[in-house]
């Protein structure tokens, strides 16, 4: 495993040529690039946006809706934007006009790194106890991710200084319509019928070819409370960026979210990322230590605004664009 902080090479270039008290200054002058504020404000009325929408379930008037504003708010802020479309037939025979939305930064650049988010709702609320056959709003469970997404990449833009690294932000869909645990239909892909959005991007890359350093995804991160704990596949995959991440958003204040701990295995949009692109990517993800493992209002009708917490949203911004600021893993 190797770390290159951003702008090394510069570094090791300049140390070559100067005394040891102007390398001194080049390390201090370096180090003092600051890392641009996110904004929990703004990351909040994102979602909100996308909440008042409706659910984003596909095949549904709030689905096209949310993706076109998502699109028109990247291209706004000068991100090149590309439009995945797909049909997956769901695990209870629907087929779907779903889209993932990819949106780059600086995409000439070689040295790159992936974030991501599911932008779809469930279909159901099959935790609930009325209602449980309504699509339900996802505040938490999709648009938290989604919201702070768009805020580092609104952020990036206006921001005076610039992450030396290209950045791609992959904005998954059909995530959410997986098996319910009652189901007894035959699972129609490795992951209970979820991951739609990104099992197809993992098959399909935006770009032949296309890879990146390390990948980061964003999902249920909006809850009072979160307990970001990492899960199992992160850590087999990318066990430097894990403790790196979580490290830094101790390093930060917010050791209370990023709780340096394994919490067990997980099926999340990573997870394809990992086997079929093979791109190293982990999991910022909200893993409860009780009984229920996410936030209690997972797939229930109570996902509203309600549970969002600006300080949760603040701790996962907020750590995000200091990886992408001040360092990048090179994993072997």
């Amino acid at each position: 495993m190797k770390k290159f902080w951003l702008l090394g090479y510069l570094v090791f270039s300049l140390l070559a040529c100067r005394t040891e008290s102007s390398q001194n200054e080049v390390v201090e002058e370096i180090a003092a690039i600051p890392v641009p504020t996110f904004q929990a404000d703004s990351a909040y009325a994102y979602i909100a946006k996308q909440v008042a929408f409706g659910p984003r379930v596909p095949n549904s008037k709030a689905h096209r809706q949310a993706g076109d504003w998502i699109i028109a708010q990247l291209k706004a802020w000068g991100w090149e934007v590309q439009e995945q479309p797909f049909s997956p037939v769901t695990y209870d025979g629907v087929r779907l006009n779903a889209r993932n939305i990819i949106a780059s930064y600086q995409p000439t650049v070689a040295k790159r790194i992936l974030l991501g988010a599911h932008w779809d709702t469930r279909p159901i609320a099959d935790k609930d106890v009325s209602r449980i056959n309504e699509a339900i709003d996802g505040a938490n469970d999709g648009a938290s991710g989604v919201g702070v997404l768009l805020e580092i990449a609104r952020v990036i833009h206006e921001s005076p200084t610039k992450p030396s690294v290209g950045i791609d932000i992959v904005f998954f869909d059909a995530e959410d319509w997986g098996a319910p645990s009652s189901s007894t239909v035959p699972p129609i892909n490795a992951y209970g019928g979820y991951c739609l959005g990104s099992d197809y991007w993992a098959k399909n890359l935006h770009r032949p070819g296309y890879s990146a350093y390390f990948g980061i995804l964003l999902d249920m991160v909006g809850a009072k409370g979160a307990q970001f704990r990492y899960d199992t596949e992160s850590m087999q995959a990318a066990p430097s960026v894990v403790r790196r991440v979580w490290e830094k958003g101790a390093d930060l204040g917010f050791g209370q979210y990023f709780i340096l701990e394994e919490a067990g295995g997980l099926i999340d949009d990573h997870v394809p990322v990992i086997r079929e692109a093979k791109i190293p990517m982990i999991d910022i993800i909200d893993l409860r230590k009780n009984d229920k493992f996410f936030f209690d209002e997972h797939h229930t009708h109570g996902d509203t605004m309600s549970v969002i917490d600006k300080s949760t949203l603040k701790a996962a911004g907020q750590t995000v664009l200091a990886i992408l600021f001040e360092e990048v893993a090179e994993l072997s």
